[in-house]
């Protein structure tokens, strides 16, 4: 485009060359005044969007510098100066045949097919699109004008709505009578009277009138705001100026008239009703004033509102002009007398307005957008709103709540609960003189004096009460099905348990067990001829297994005590009868190995007199039964001995409730993973359950019975075992079905964390008396093992027998005990540890076995368990410090000191008492306080001749090692030290 000032003076462009002008340079500026003709002056009619036109005078001025003739172009057609066409480059001469191979031919002619289809797919995927985009479009316009449509037909029910409630409310005004206005005791005060409103001046040129002055704002005091007007609804999308909203299209209408409206239709400023000035009755004039200018607002010389009336609220960033919202801070501005200055701060905090979140931009509401600092002001908060909704204060105090304590709490974690400041606890505290900070850790018992002060209720809470539930405590008073007895044998090591039973069963287990003893607890059920059953266990006799036979009692109805005829009562016997009465079981005694020719039933009878056992003939209620499991000899005496105890207890049972039982054995099986033996004491267990025992839990699997058959499910006093553990629990733990596997990682979760605080001293603080039996602890030389044994309960007394085998000077100490056979990590462990790995009734792999060659880790096996104990004694012995035993020879007194150069300090002595002999331990006396203890005479001389002893009454001379510190005057004891080995009790 060609300005003015890039034209000569005669108009014409200058050349594109850079040659001067053919026609004069270009005139001078100057700061002259402006000459004659210079501005040339004109009239444009104006439009506005709103229907108004305006005429406005529009001057024209030459730019400096211009010709006096010249004249801007109009537009952008102005003649520019013509480039000369670049001239013609000669054409190539045509490039030969031969300057592209046939396969480069070939590449070029594949290469533009690629493009070809490339350019080709590219045009049809754009298609597609603009089709796909299309067809939404089409959509949205569709769904638009559905929502017109609706809004319209909604429009016109709301316009016949408001229609029939007006020509009701017409019909109403018309039929009621107008009441006469009483007289009040004093004249009214008179209204103001409005000025008229003065015609407005038209324009001079003919353009629409003038726009209205705006209202004027009201005269408030200083410091004081003005009420904003109560808004009866949601104000709706502010049109453009000038036009309509959607809603007042759909109901009709044209374009909005600003015309002048009636005189008397509203008044001109707010009119106070008081006692004094009482509202006029309906149908009455009121006060009106003059109204003029657009949206109803005040002429210009429409006198000032007053400060009571609320003026148009202003319209704010993202909200309608004049569109109200029914909230506290709206409500509380709108409710604020004349005289009242409105404070921002309550209710809304300033500082967060104006916030940009996330919230606001995706037009959500800014209240509920507002995040409090702490868990505890949200409750607070939460509080205040249920009050105000309530029509309450919320400057109130909190009202007394029950707050949930455990056994150990934080701060902070109270001050949550309590729902106030973490602050005002640590300041309570901090007065009762207890200093601690947010995170420290508090008792029940202070926590509790934190909610007493606050006025809370509290509740204390245990971890241990995710115990609660688990087993039920309900007894089965309802039951009506009856059960099998459980029947433990008991007694003395060798005393024909396990043959009995393997009468009773026909069958031959203890001919297969090691050393001819019971090492485990099996559990049996036997069906007897009557078609009756019982529930066997067989508890080992062996003093190590204790603890088995204790829970052998527990678990049981009735306890049969086996007792050789030839032997009489044993320790082990009054152990089990011991057992029974903890367990509160009847006894039934078996009197076995009546074959024999020594036997004596008579004295049995008598040695139990004495452990409180009478028997039926004397007069007691014990049944003693003679057998002989050898030759099956009175077998069914016993079972209806077994069968009448079992009907007098009336054993019943409910199959159909939550399965509950023991655990009576555990192992961990090689290809099967972890197998536990259980006894079903009440319910039914079935395939699918979910179980848990002790710390282990799981679904079950399979169950198995003795001969290792598959059951779907087992009732009460059936002894069963289950697969699909995580674990091999211990023996002894009780176990129960839960209903969930949430519920049972949960306790499993807690057994497992209580057993990981008592290994390792729990958060207990540690005593004095603590700590100096650890440091004698230290002095205790120790010898460290690793047991694993075929089953639980093996291991366990295993670990139990090595727990009382020591003293004060050794002891053995258990690095890991388990069931299982032994792997490489056992292995390893060793290793690090120290400790030989004892495996009893299990063995080794074969990369364990090499691995323990390899590092030098000692493995023993065992199949009995006396022989690991006896030769774990062994060993401990061989650890104890020998006896040193003192055998007295004589004395002697030195007379006189010598001093030899090569041999160094010589004492002459002669003999009191005894002899002398060289070699011995002597032991240096001066003044009654010893100078030498454990000295060796090396060297032992009479006259010059060196002899092994000299007898009492002779003088002699003596050397001893390493002490040179000898007096005249010392006195001498000779004597002799024998070493005598110790072994454990």
């Amino acid at each position: 485009m060609t300005d003015e000032n890039d034209k000569t003076n005669d108009g014409a462009p200058q050349a594109p060359t850079g040659t001067p002008s053919q026609t004069g340079p270009r005139a001078p500026l100057s700061l002259k005044p402006r000459q004659a003709g210079s501005v040339s002056t004109g009239t444009v009619r104006q439009s506005f969007s709103h229907g108004r036109t305006k005429t406005v005078v529009v001057e024209t001025k030459r730019r400096v510098g211009a010709t006096p003739g010249h004249q801007r172009p109009q537009g952008f057609d102005v003649a520019r100066p013509k480039t000369e066409a670049p001239t013609s480059r000669p054409a190539a001469p045509p490039r030969e045949a031969g300057g592209l191979s046939a396969s480069e031919q070939e590449a070029r002619r594949r290469a533009i097919e690629l493009a070809t289809r490339q350019q080709a797919e590219r045009e049809a995927a754009a298609a597609a699109e603009r089709a796909r985009k299309d067809a939404a479009a089409r959509e949205q316009a569709a769904a638009a004008d559905q929502a017109a449509s609706a809004a319209q037909a909604e429009a016109a029910a709301a316009r016949a709505a408001a229609e029939a409630a007006r020509a009701e409310a017409a019909k109403l005004t018309a039929a009621a009578p107008a009441k006469p206005v009483k007289a009040a005791a004093k004249p009214a005060a008179p209204a103001p009277t409005p000025e008229p409103t003065p015609t407005p001046t038209e324009a001079a040129a003919p353009a629409a009138p003038a726009r209205p002055a705006p209202p004027a704002r009201p005269v408030v005091n200083f410091g004081q705001r003005a009420p904003k007007p109560k808004a009866p609804g949601r104000a709706a999308e502010r049109p453009a100026f000038g036009g309509r909203s959607a809603r007042e299209a759909a109901m009709g209408g044209g374009e909005r008239n600003y015309a002048e409206r009636p005189q008397g239709a509203r008044p001109a400023e707010p009119v106070r009703y008081s006692a004094l000035n009482p509202r006029p009755a309906p149908g009455a004039a009121r006060p009106g004033g003059a109204r003029s200018g657009p949206g109803g607002r005040a002429a210009p010389n429409a006198p000032p509102a007053t400060p009571e009336v609320a003026r148009p609220s202003r319209a704010g960033f993202g909200r309608p002009a004049g569109a109200g919202r029914e909230d506290d801070r709206d409500k509380r501005f709108s409710d604020a007398g004349p005289g009242k200055a409105v404070s921002r701060t309550r209710g809304e905090p300033k500082r967060r307005e104006g916030r940009l979140t996330i919230q606001a931009l995706a037009g959500g509401d800014e209240d509920a957008a507002e995040r409090m600092r702490s868990l505890a002001s949200v409750r607070r908060a939460r509080e205040r709103e249920k009050e105000k909704r309530k029509g309450g204060s919320t400057d109130t105090p909190n009202r007394p709540r029950e707050v949930v304590i455990p056994d150990v709490i934080t701060v902070g974690d109270l001050a949550n609960r309590m729902a106030v400041r973490g602050v005002d606890i640590v300041k309570f505290l901090m007065r009762q003189g207890l200093m601690v900070k947010i995170n420290d850790v508090i008792d029940s018992d202070t926590a509790e004096l934190v909610a007493d002060e606050y006025g809370m209720s509290v509740k204390r809470v245990s971890e241990s009460d995710i115990e609660t539930g688990f087993l039920s405590d309900a007894i089965d008073n309802e039951a009506t099905t009856p059960r099998a007895p459980v029947v433990a044998i008991m007694g003395h090591v060798d005393h024909g348990k396990t043959s009995l039973l393997d009468a009773l069963r026909t069958t031959d287990v203890a001919s297969g067990e090691a050393g001819g003893i019971t090492q485990h607890i099996g559990a049996y059920q036997v069906r007897l001829p009557n078609d009756a059953r019982v529930t066997f266990l067989d508890t080992p006799g062996h003093a190590a297994f204790s603890a088995m036979r204790a829970r052998g009692a527990n678990v049981t109805d009735i306890v049969v005590l086996v007792v050789a005829a030839d032997d009489g009562v044993m320790p082990q016997t009054i152990e089990a009868i011991q057992h029974a009465k903890a367990a509160n079981a009847p006894l039934i005694v078996a009197v076995n190995k009546i074959d024999k020719p020594d036997a004596n039933s008579q004295k049995v009878v008598n040695e139990l007199l004495q452990h409180e056992v009478i028997a039926e003939s004397l007069g007691g209620d014990t049944q003693i039964i003679e057998v002989s499991a050898k030759n099956r000899t009175n077998l069914d005496g016993l079972i209806d001995a077994i069968l009448l105890q079992a009907e007098v207890m009336d054993l019943k049972a409910d199959p159909e409730r939550t399965s509950e039982g023991v655990v009576i054995e555990a192992k961990l099986d090689k290809g099967r993973g972890p197998v536990a033996t259980v006894l079903v004491k009440r319910g039914t267990l079935a395939r699918g359950d979910i179980v848990v025992a002790g710390s282990a839990w799981g679904k079950v699997r399979a169950l198995l019975d003795e001969r290792n058959a598959q059951l779907t499910e087992a009732g009460p006093s059936v002894p069963v075992e289950i697969l699909g553990l995580d674990e091999a629990p211990s023996p002894g733990e009780p176990f129960a079905v839960v209903e969930s596997e949430a519920r049972a990682r949960e306790l499993t979760e807690y057994r497992a964390r209580v057993k990981r605080e008592k290994a390792t001293g729990g958060v207990n603080q540690v005593s004095l008396v603590d700590m100096m039996s650890k440091l004698q602890s230290k002095k205790v030389s120790e010898l460290p093992v690793i047991i694993k044994a075929d089953v639980q309960g093996s291991a366990e007394a295993i670990v139990g027998s090595l727990d009382k085998m020591g003293n004060e000077e050794v002891r053995a100490r258990t690095v890991m005990s388990g069931a299982g056979g032994i792997t490489e990590s056992d292995v390893q462990l060793a290793k690090s540890a120290g400790a030989p790995i004892l495996g009893f009734n299990v063995r080794a792999s074969k990369q364990a076995k090499d691995l323990a060659d390899r590092e030098g880790v000692e493995i023993r096996y065992y199949a009995i368990i006396y022989d690991l104990l006896d030769d774990m004694k062994g060993v401990l012995s061989g650890m104890l410090a020998p006896l040193q035993r003192e055998t007295f020879l004589g004395n002697a007194q030195v007379l006189q000191v010598f001093d030899i150069s090569k041999t160094g300090k010589i004492a002459g002595c002669r003999v009191t008492e005894g002899v002398v002999r060289k070699g011995a331990k002597v032991r240096i006396i001066r003044e009654d306080v010893v100078v030498l203890e454990l000295g060796t005479l090396t060297t032992l001389k009479r006259f010059k001749d060196e002899v092994n002893e000299v007898p009492s009454g002779q003088e002699c001379g003596m050397h001893f090692q390493g002490f040179q510190d000898i007096k005249a005057g010392d006195y001498i004891e000779c004597f002799t030290v024998e070493e005598i080995k110790r072994t454990l009790d």
